[in-house]
Order: C-alpha cells, then sequence, then structure tokens
C-alpha cells in the first residue's frame, strides 16, 4: 500500500431542512389553521482515528465530504428527519489543522477517539411557529440554516516512543529488524526506506514502539532528500535512537555525520534537539570501526552522551543497547499530544449591511442581513412579501435608503432584486 501521510480535504456540515408552509385540510375542521412541520438538522461532521488505517492516501483521490442535508418540514406539525452524521476515518496519530487559520482543532491521537468538528445547520420553523392571535395563517416559513464548507489539512503523525534516525546507510532499517519482528526493506543503497517502518520492541511486562525514519541528510530541515516528508514524524516520538556509521563506509567521520543530523534537527524545531538521544555506533565489525568509535567516544564523553558499540546486521552489542534504551524511556512523559482549539464557524450571513447609489442612479442594499432577509422570502407569496417589507422596517434598511436619499419611485437593488421605493 502506498504511503500517504499528508492531505487537504473539503468538509461540509449538512444544511438545515426547510420548514414547510401547510394548513390543516379535513372535513370536520373547518377553517383549519397551519400545519406545517419544521425542518430536520443537518448531520455533523465528525472525525474518528481508525486504528486500521495508516495511511491517508483515501483522501489523495476524494476531497470533498459533506454530511446529509436535513429533512424539510412536512404538513400535520411533522418535524424533518435529521442528516446523517458524516464519520471520517483517519489513522491513530493524525492532526487536523483549519487552512483558513493554520490551527490545530483536533488531534486524533488515541485510537477510537473521535471529534465532531462542524456542527449541522439548524432545521427552518414551520408556518405554524409564526401563528399569532392578528396573523392566523402565515403563509410562509423559515428556510434550514446553511453551511459553509471549510479546507482542513489532515497530517499523519507517527505514534512511536522511539525514532531512530541517521544518515542513510547508517544501519536504521537493519536495527530495527534486530530489535523488533519488523520486515523493512533493506539494501546497501541510499533511501531504500522510502516511508516510516514500525516495529514493537518488548522486555518483560514492557513494550515500545519504535520508527525507522527515513530521508534525513544534510540539508533536511530545508526539504534537502526526503526530510520535509518525514521530520514530522519524530515530533510524536519521546526518545531517539541516533545510528551513526562507525566505519567510515560513507567517506565521512562518524562524528561529523552525529553533528550534521543534529544540527538539522534544531534547524527544523527546538523540540526535536531536546529530545534525550542515545548514540549506537554501528558497523563495528567493519575496518575502521575502532577509529570511529574512538573519535565519537572522545568528543561525546564530555557532553555526557553514552555510545553503544553494536553491528545490526550481526546482532553484536544489542542488548546493552536494549537495556539502556528500556530504562530511559521508562523514566519519560507519554508520547506527547497536541493542543487543539476549536474549529470556529464563520458565520454564513455577516452582520449588518450597507447602502449606496451605483453608477446607474439606483440605490443598492447589500450584506449579511440584506442576503438572510432574501433567502427567508418567498417572492411568489403575498404574506412573505409582506413580512419581508415588515423586517426592512424593522432592521432599519428603509430608514438607510431614505438616509442615502432614495425617494418614493427610486429604483431600489437588493440582490438580484429590483423594486421601486415606496414610503
Amino acid at each position: 500500500m502506498q504511503f500517504l501521510d499528508k492531505a487537504r480535504i473539503f468538509i461540509k456540515a449538512g444544511d438545515g431542512g426547510n420548514g414547510c408552509v401547510a394548513f390543516r385540510r379535513e372535513k370536520y375542521v373547518p377553517r383549519g389553521g397551519p400545519f406545517g412541520g419544521d425542518g430536520g438538522s443537518g448531520g455533523d461532521i465528525i472525525f474518528e482515528a481508525d486504528p486500521s488505517l495508516s495511511t491517508l492516501l483515501d483522501y489523495k483521490y476524494k476531497r470533498h465530504f459533506r454530511a446529509e442535508r436535513g429533512e424539510d418540514g412536512k404538513t400535520g406539525l411533522s418535524t424533518g428527519k435529521n442528516g446523517a452524521d458524516l464519520f471520517i476515518k483517519v489513522p491513530v496519530g493524525t492532526i487536523v489543522r483549519d487552512v483558513l487559520t493554520g490551527l490545530i482543532v483536533a488531534d486524533m491521537s488515541t485510537p477510537d477517539k473521535q471529534k465532531r468538528l462542524l456542527k449541522g445547520g439548524a432545521g427552518g420553523k414551520g408556518n405554524a411557529r409564526f401563528a399569532t392571535p392578528t396573523r392566523q395563517t402565515p403563509r410562509f416559513a423559515q428556510s434550514g440554516k446553511r453551511t459553509l464548507e471549510r479546507e482542513v489539512e489532515l497530517e499523519l503523525k507517527l505514534l512511536a516512543d522511539i525514532g531512530i534516525i541517521g544518515m542513510p546507510n547508517a544501519g536504521k532499517s537493519t536495527l530495527l529488524a534486530a530489535l523488533t519482528s519488523a520486515k523493512p526493506k533493506i539494501a546497501s543503497y541510499h533511501f531504500t526506506t522510502l516511508t516510516p517502518n514500525l516495529g514493537v520492541l518488548e522486555r518483560y511486562s514492557s513494550r515500545f514502539v519504535l520508527a525507522d525514519i527515513p530521508g534525513l541528510i544534510e540539508g533536511a530541515s530545508r526539504g534537502a532528500g526526503l526530510g520535509h516528508e518525514f521530520l514530522r514524524h519524530i515530533e510524536r516520538t519521546r526518545m531517539l535512537i541516533h545510528v551513526v556509521d562507525a566505519s567510515f563506509e560513507e567517506e565521512r567521520s562518524p562524528l561529523l555525520s552525529y553533528t550534521l543530523l543534529n544540527e538539522e534537527l534544531k534547524a527544523y524545531s527546538e523540540k526535536l534537539a531536546s529530545l534525550p538521544q542515545i548514540v549506537a555506533a554501528n558497523k563495528i565489525d567493519m575496518p575502521r570501526a575502532s577509529e570511529g568509535i574512538r573519535e565519537l567516544k572522545e568528543a561525546l564523553f564530555a557532553k555526557g552522551v553514552q555510545v553503544y558499540e553494536i553491528s545490526a546486521a550481526m546482532h553484536k552489542g544489542l542488548e546493552p543497547l536494549v537495556e539502556a534504551v528500556f530504562e530511559l524511556c521508562l523514566t519519560l512523559p507519554p508520547v506527547p499530544e497536541f493542543d487543539e482549539e476549536a474549529l470556529v464557524e464563520a458565520p454564513l450571513y455577516s452582520e449588518g449591511f450597507e447602502v449606496y447609489k451605483d453608477e446607474d442612479g439606483a440605490f443598492v442594499a447589500s450584506g449579511g442581513e440584506v442576503e438572510r432577509l432574501l433567502d427567508e422570502t418567498d417572492p411568489n407569496d403575498e404574506q412573505s412579501m409582506r413580512r419581508f417589507q415588515q423586517l426592512l422596517k424593522s432592521t432599519g434598511i428603509i430608514d438607510a435608503l431614505k438616509g442615502a436619499g432614495a425617494v418614493e419611485g427610486s429604483l431600489v437593488r437588493l440582490g438580484e432584486w429590483e423594486f421601486d421605493f415606496i414610503e
């Protein structure tokens, strides 16, 4: 299966159903009153962390997700059915970021966790809701609340206790295979590993997840190699095993490799640079390894960094390394979680309105308040239009038009509607 750890999708909660305009029409109920029910609420958008998933590949091909719309109200004061919620399943460890604000709105780091990100629109009121002693046959209803579509970014950050890092061909995958039952692809050339590999290290009653992080070379923090693609995965780890090729096989001193990679961690994130590290000097069975190990130990002793001599391929020196890893890991806090911010839904209708005179001499009223009134008005229904005129007065739009110079017979535009101004 192709590994994909980043994707952008569009999500939209369901719109609310419209209220119903209806009246009682029964043989023995003369002058039946309004009988229209409310619309149902739209479905919510809910994210769910699914332990069976390991990639965001599904979201490469499908990018738009919309919950079900609420059903319109029905006669008989029947409320429309609520729209079904839409569950979007993602791998454990996925964070959801709002593209508009850049804020993390969900951290799906716990298996089976559910997070409601968008709430469906409320259903509109049926005409029975608008009946009053002086208005006994309202011929209008309220439209359901519409919802806005939002773009979010999904980013998978692997949940691992221990990250195995090192320059290409240092032996990271070989070490993972030696310590766990994982079976990563292993070969003696750069970038054999193109996806993170996970394995479980067990000892006594404890178990820790290891991740082999590929793609780190000089310049990784600036995106060189596969740096930006995989550095993000180390952010979830509690500690690092830094595998260093002690044999000079890559024509670079082990100390230089160690130094360069730590500089890349620091350049990418101070948090990564501060993670506890254990150094595994690998390939001790190769020529010149003793020279490299001596250089490493002399330089790192003053920093208090312990160097463990191993041969991952020959399974040499692994026991002391494992003991040190367990001893350190048991003292560390759990895998970190990101702080979640609320996904604030932008209002569908902006507040207020504005009135101005355009180049044609027409008086134009625009803004969220005007849009809302137009959406809730049926131009083919006399009572709905009468209510519209009342709302124009109560919201101050009529006074604003007068203030702008509108007089009897002036052309007025509201959205796509045009009519003559009447005092």
